[in-house]
């Protein structure tokens, strides 16, 4: 079909080339529609990107990578990420001591720990067995139709009891969601648990960067623009910074919300969690072992030892820690993240060096209820939306939010 205003095929400008513009612009150009994907920084990712620098992989944020997304399947090679695994469970620092959960059809030789008593009652262990069991085995589509509650709330309905929660589930959970209060929505969590349930775990052996380097590979050769930030959508297509004008049958815009929202007037933006991660190099393992440690107390949200997971992450004969916790960074924060991190894994941390720091400002949407799953991306004649914010906060909502929005591309130019 030619577009009687510029003789030729529609053109769709993609703008942002986060996981879900790299989705929507490689659905596109499959379908064979000229497309441009736009964005300002230096590469691709968003806020799914690695720094390296003095030797170390620093993703921008904590993240992990979770094999059973059915969008990760769909579109990733997974053998060329080259994934390390996490130990398939938490150490969490509880008022009663350290408490170790793992996962015991994955690790059988320490089901022992689960026994009634050991760290959980026998109807804690129940519930919450019931509640995997159900997740992990039911049909997707069914835990999206469940009547939607806060995750709080769809813990206390499971039976699990005030201590199970708020000692195990409400520490690990904080860090998933960004959130103490487990004021998320519980269709999100049920969907988020059946995917902990059904795969792994992992990092990249290169850093969480790895995956958009690896989607924008498979983009035809010219579709992405690198250090091409967009000014203005307009009703013709759009404007670069540099004042270039590309004309477009279709914007996709796929930025953050607030991005989004300057770009499209009377767009709402939701509102966002924000995390600060600090990573400290020090000359010796403070745990040897590749498991995520979370905090009962919520002074951090989690740590790991990242050179555990996948040795790249630091030079040689160092060990590289990271520790998220909610807000933003402060003067005295550091100190006293580091500090608290000593306390959890039982070491002296005075000579651990400050590498980094980043704070995400709206790494993850708020999620309250009723939230929904997905969001049509349309947001004016030729004028479309997407990302995790238009879906859920996760590599699965923000790639699927992209594919959405390749089809409604696609219906509006060829219906």
């Amino acid at each position: 079909m030619v577009d009687s205003r510029y003789g030729r095929e529609p053109r769709v400008v993609v703008i942002g080339a986060g996981l879900a513009g790299l989705a929507c612009a490689t659905d596109l150009a499959l379908a064979g529609l000229p497309v441009e994907l736009h964005e300002a920084s230096d590469g691709p990712g968003g806020r799914m990107r690695t720094d390296r620098r003095d030797g170390f992989l620093l993703d921008r944020g904590f993240q992990v990578f979770n094999t059973a997304y059915p969008q990760v399947r769909r579109r990733l090679p997974l053998r060329e990420l080259l994934l390390r695994p996490f130990t398939p469970g938490v150490l969490a620092h509880t008022p009663a001591g350290p408490v170790r959960l793992t996962d015991p059809t994955r690790r059988p030789s320490e089901a022992a720990a689960l026994l009634p008593g050991r760290n959980l009652g026998p109807r804690d262990l129940a519930a919450l067995a019931a509640l995997t069991a159900r997740d992990a085995l039911a049909p997707a589509a069914l835990l999206r139709r469940g009547r939607d509650r806060t995750t709080a709330e769809a813990l206390r309905r499971a039976g699990l009891s005030e201590r199970a929660v708020d000692d195990l589930l409400r520490p690990f959970l904080a860090g998933v969601f960004l959130e103490p209060d487990l004021e998320t929505s519980a269709r999100f969590f049920h969907l988020v648990w059946r995917s902990m349930a059904r795969g792994t775990l992992c990092l990249p052996a290169d850093g969480i960067g790895s995956v958009p380097r690896l989607l924008a590979e498979r983009l035809p050769q010219g579709v992405l623009h690198l250090d091409s930030p967009v000014r203005a959508v307009t009703d013709a297509g759009v404007v670069l910074a540099d004042g270039t004008e590309r004309p477009a049958d279709a914007v996709v815009v796929a930025t953050d919300a607030h991005t989004a929202a300057g770009l499209l007037p009377g767009l709402e933006a939701p509102e966002g969690r924000t995390v600060t991660t600090y990573y400290h190099a020090t000359g010796t393992t403070p745990l040897p072992e590749p498991i995520l440690l979370v905090d009962s107390t919520l002074t951090v949200l989690n740590t790991c030892v990242l050179t555990e997971v996948s040795p790249a992450y630091a030079p040689p004969g160092t060990a590289l820690v990271s520790t998220s916790v909610l807000g933003g960074d402060a003067p005295g924060r550091e100190a006293a993240v580091r500090s608290r991190a000593g306390e959890l894994y039982g070491a002296d941390t005075s000579g651990w060096r400050p590498v980094a720091t980043y704070t995400i400002e709206n790494a993850l949407p708020a999620m309250r209820p009723p939230w929904p799953l997905s969001r049509g991306t349309r947001h004016a004649p030729g004028r479309h939306v997407c990302g995790d914010h238009r879906a859920t906060g996760s590599v699965q909502g923000a790639l699927a939010s992209g594919a959405r929005a390749a089809r409604e591309v696609l219906a509006d130019l060829h219906p």
